[in-house]
C-alpha cells in the first residue's frame, strides 16, 4: 500500500477525535496533546497570506501590542518525531486489544491500521467487538474454515469473501415484517411508482448494467445509491420519498435502485459473497404470476407493492416469463439489522468507507464489489 494511504490513516486517527486535538495517556500517566495546526501552512505562507513587506504599519503595531499581552500558549508545536511516537503508542495499545490480536501476522498495512482507527473512533468494550474481530480475522486469513453452521448445498460458505462469524443460522427468505423498511415501502407504493416514472421522464438515461452478468441477462439498474452513498448530480428531487425511505436503513456496499428485467429473460443461478447483508425487493411494474425469484429451493413470485426479503449468500436466480412485459422492482442491499447490533453496523460501514477511499487512492478506478 502506498505511503499516501498510510499517511491518510494517520490523519484519520487525528480526525477521529471529537476535539481539535488529541489527548493520549502515555505509560507514565502524562497527557500528550497534539494540535491539529499541523494542517496549516507554516510561516504565514499559506493561501491568502500577504506578500513580504506589505503589512500595514498600524497592523504591525497592533500585532506587536497583542504579542505582549497574549499569555504564552500551552500547546506544543507540531514535531514529527513526537507525532510518530504518539501514533506508535496508539497502535501498540490497539495491538493489545481483541481487534489487534485478530490481525496479527498480516503484512497488509490497511488491516494493520484498522484496529487503531476503530479504537480511536468508537468507544466500546472488547465484549462488543467479538464478531468484528472475527470479521477481521477472516479478512486477513480468507482460508480460515467457516464451520459454525451445518453445511448447506444451497449456501457455499467457502465462497464468501466477507464473513462475520456468530450471526447465527441463516435462512433463504425472511418475513418482510421483520424489517420496518419493507412495511414503509409497501405503504408508499403509489408514490414510489410515481417517482419512478418521474425519473424515466428525465432527459438522461440512467439505467446501467452493474455487472457483466446483469448485462448478458437483460437486467439493468437505475442506481440511486452506490456503495451506500448518494450519487453526485443525481436528481433526488424527483424521488424524495423513495430516497428518504432507502436512507432509513444502513445501506450496504452494493446498490439501491430500480431494476428492470427484460421479457423472457433471467439472472442465472449464483451466490453473493457477504453474509452481513440482506436484500429487499418490492414489485413496481410486472405482469401477475410471471416474474419469480428462487433462493435455495424456495421460489417466490413478485407482486406489485409487496416486498421479498432474502439472503443472497444462498444460491438464487430470477426469471421474467412474460413475453412482452418487463419486470421492474425496487432493489436495496443493506446490513442485516435482524442479527447485527447497531454498533457492529456502524463499524462495518466505517471499514467499508475507509477501504473504498484507500482503493481509490491507490488508483482503483471502479471499486464496486472489490471493496471487501
Amino acid at each position: 500500500m502506498s505511503t499516501l494511504v498510510t499517511a491518510f490513516c494517520a490523519f484519520l486517527l487525528l480526525c477521529n477525535s471529537n476535539t481539535g486535538a488529541f489527548s493520549v495517556l502515555s505509560s507514565k500517566n502524562h497527557s500528550r496533546r497534539l494540535n491539529l495546526s499541523l494542517l496549516k501552512a507554516s510561516s504565514g505562507k499559506g493561501f491568502g497570506a500577504p506578500k513580504a513587506n506589505q503589512t500595514p504599519k498600524k497592523e504591525k503595531q497592533r500585532n506587536e501590542k497583542n504579542k505582549k499581552k497574549k499569555a504564552p500558549s500551552t500547546n506544543k508545536p507540531y514535531v514529527k518525531s513526537e507525532t510518530d511516537a504518539w501514533l506508535a503508542e496508539l497502535q501498540e495499545q490497539a495491538n493489545q486489544s481483541i481487534l489487534g490480536q485478530a490481525v496479527q501476522g498480516t503484512d497488509d498495512p490497511f488491516w494493520q491500521l484498522i484496529p487503531s482507527l476503530l479504537k480511536s473512533k468508537f468507544s466500546v468494550n472488547d465484549k462488543e467487538l467479538v464478531r468484528i474481530a472475527g470479521f477481521l480475522r477472516h479478512a486477513v486469513n480468507p482460508d480460515l474454515p467457516k464451520l459454525e453452521e451445518p453445511l448447506d448445498p444451497f449456501r457455499p460458505v467457502h465462497q464468501l469473501h466477507a464473513y462475520m462469524p456468530g450471526l447465527g443460522p441463516g435462512q433463504p427468505f425472511y418475513e418482510p415484517s421483520q424489517v420496518a423498511l419493507c412495511q414503509q415501502l409497501t405503504k408508499h407504493y403509489d408514490t414510489i411508482v410515481q417517482e419512478y416514472h418521474a425519473l424515466l421522464e428525465d432527459s438522461a438515461d440512467r439505467f446501467q448494467s452493474v455487472t457483466s452478468m446483469n448485462y448478458e441477462s437483460g437486467w439493468k439498474t437505475l442506481v440511486l445509491f452506490y456503495n451506500g452513498h448518494r450519487i453526485p448530480n443525481f436528481p433526488y428531487h424527483l424521488c424524495p420519498t423513495t430516497t428518504r425511505l432507502l436512507e432509513t436503513v444502513p445501506l450496504a456496499g452494493r446498490i439501491a435502485g430500480f431494476n428492470r428485467q427484460q421479457p423472457n429473460s433471467g439472472i442465472p443461478n449464483h451466490t453473493d459473497g457477504n453474509n452481513m447483508w440482506l436484500t429487499a425487493q418490492m414489485g413496481i411494474e410486472l405482469a401477475p404470476e410471471s416474474a419469480w425469484i428462487q433462493v435455495a429451493d424456495q421460489k417466490r413470485y413478485y407482486e406489485k407493492g409487496k416486498c421479498l426479503l432474502y439472503d443472497t449468500t444462498y444460491r438464487h436466480e430470477t426469471f421474467n416469463a412474460h413475453e412482452t412485459q418487463e419486470r421492474v422492482v425496487l432493489h436495496v442491499d443493506f446490513f442485516n439489522t435482524i442479527t447485527m447490533t447497531p454498533i457492529e453496523i456502524k463499524m462495518m460501514q466505517y471499514i467499508y468507507t475507509l477501504r473504498e477511499e484507500f482503493m481509490k487512492a491507490e488508483g482503483v478506478a471502479k471499486v464496486g464489489a472489490q471493496i471487501l
